[in-house]
């Protein structure tokens, strides 16, 4: 095992993509899940602080120490099994998800959460919860994972498997490798209804599996993951069509939106059922117009749309397609059609292309990201959209709207070029994420809290709730020596 102390060797470690910076005494390299057990047991007895690193693609913080040591997940990163025949694979946390993702599809298989930042280590999309955009028909990634290895604080082992370990209404036993028990008795808070990747997941009769799935490094160590598969559907039709008015693109993300649903409802397979329904504001579309010089110079708004189909379909649902297109006055000259993997790659590319020059930009000017990721009911999104916008143009600050719609899941961007417009910004997305809640949504739908949003979410919970939730992580790290600050201020989970 390789541990490093040299400044010019963990700065790598003391930043992630949100530009949020910190410091520590050490990065360690484990190779197996028994050197993470012995650095564990270490730091937990000598009470020192330990934060978990995936590969800094994060934008809330989480991986970024603030003192202490860092464990690193790069040398964590086998691919243990991949099996065609019961659709699942066996990965350790450091594997990087686009490189998992090339090998699936050799296979003909198909893992959906993928985030729109592939370059993500599996195990940091299991600790956030995360997702992308097929979550509009997949869900996030706790749908897919089927069991677990974790280490906890004190290096113990804990193996959870899908269904086998389930709470009785809100008391939860757990037994770990070494015959330990662990008996908890589950707060009791309410869940917004809308994708949500903010604190710890808890319900009566929950999955064991699920308490650790979105928990950001703080619960425990993820050494080992199996992941539920399907098979690669045969086709897909990918689209970008632009709209020369934002009410249009929006009423045709509704449409689309609520024809899936029914679709699914029904098992209604000669129905439109989008893959993804992702939206980019006339701001972003400028935003990235010197790198697709394509882009019309009418378009006020853009949607990107996904339909899975197969041979026997394909020109049938892309006339269904194509009709939408029209009774929303979608421009289908200038459309951007993909139907090959080619064609479609170009397309994610471009999706991909919008979080990576906003990243960009904020290392530029050396300012924190301000993005939003708050996510509401579907019957309050036009509202949250609506408001967060004329907010951002009161603001005279540059913004950009863009996200997955689909989900009613929206990420607005303040771009500030000084620090003086970072503070005038954050006010702005304080103001967003409060009117997010008030619509009874969330204020991190796929990027977790970590250590830039402890404040917002104190606005979602409340101090009572998250009282709770802090209480809960000291059954498992009575030292809290696990991800300091993420999550929790220091003044609440003292």
């Amino acid at each position: 095992m390789i541990v490093k102390t040299s400044k010019d060797e963990i700065q790598n470690f003391l930043s992630d993509a949100s530009n949020f910076k910190g410091f520590c005494e050490a990065v360690y390299f484990p190779e197996d899940r028994n050197d993470v057990s012995q650095i564990l047991k270490e730091a937990n007895d000598k009470k020192i602080q330990v934060t978990i690193a995936g590969n800094g693609t994060g934008l809330a913080g989480a991986r970024v120490p603030e003192g202490g040591i860092v464990i690193s997940t790069d040398r964590l990163n086998k691919i243990i099994e991949i099996n065609k025949q019961k659709f699942y694979a066996i990965a350790e946390p450091g594997v990087l998800l686009s490189e998992l993702l090339i090998i699936l599809r050799k296979n003909d298989l198909l893992y959906p959460p993928d985030p729109t930042e592939n370059n993500c280590y599996l195990g940091g999309t299991v600790a956030t919860n995360a997702s992308g955009e097929k979550t509009f028909k997949y869900g996030p990634t706790r749908n897919f994972i089927i069991e677990m290895e974790v280490v906890l604080a004190d290096g113990e082992i804990l193996t959870l498997k899908r269904g086998e370990t389930l709470a009785d209404k809100f008391d939860l036993y757990l037994k770990c490798e070494s015959g330990k028990e662990i008996n908890i008795h589950l707060p009791d808070y309410k869940m917004p209804s809308a994708k949500n990747s903010a604190g710890y997941f808890v319900k009566p009769g929950m999955d064991a599996i699920d308490l650790f799935i979105g928990s950001e490094g703080t619960l425990g160590v993820i050494t080992k993951i199996k992941i539920r598969l399907q098979p690669n559907p045969e086709k897909i039709i990918s689209c970008v069509v632009f709209f020369n008015s934002e009410e249009d693109a929006l009423n045709f993300i509704q449409k689309g939106r609520e024809v899936s649903y029914t679709s699914r409802a029904y098992n209604n397979i000669q129905a439109i059922d989008a893959l993804s329904l992702e939206y980019f504001d006339e701001n972003t579309l400028d935003f990235m117009r010197d790198d697709y010089k394509q882009i019309p110079a009418f378009a006020k708004a853009g949607v990107w749309f996904e339909q899975e189909v197969n041979k026997a379909n394909e020109e049938y649902f892309l006339d269904e397609w194509l009709t939408l297109i029209r009774e929303f006055s979608g421009d289908e000259e200038s459309a951007w059609f993909a139907f090959t993997e080619a064609d479609k790659e170009k397309l994610q590319i471009f999706r991909h292309a919008i979080s990576q020059k906003i990243v960009e930009f904020i290392a530029k000017n050396n300012v924190r990201k301000l993005g939003t990721d708050v996510a509401v009911p579907d019957i309050k999104f036009k509202e949250l959209y609506y408001f967060s916008k004329k907010e951002a143009m009161e603001s005279k600050l540059d913004f950009l709207i863009y996200g997955h719609f689909g989900n009613s899941h929206m990420h607005l961007n303040i771009l500030p070029k000084t620090e003086e417009e970072y503070l005038k910004g954050k006010k702005i997305y304080n103001t967003i994420c409060e009117k997010a809640v008030e619509l009874g949504g969330t204020i991190s739908a796929e990027h977790g809290i970590g250590k830039l949003k402890t404040e917002y979410f104190k606005l979602m919970y409340g101090e009572e709730v998250i009282k709770k939730m802090a209480e809960l992580k000291k059954v498992f790290d009575p030292n809290l020596i696990l991800g300091s600050g993420t999550i929790f201020k220091a003044d609440i989970i003292k």
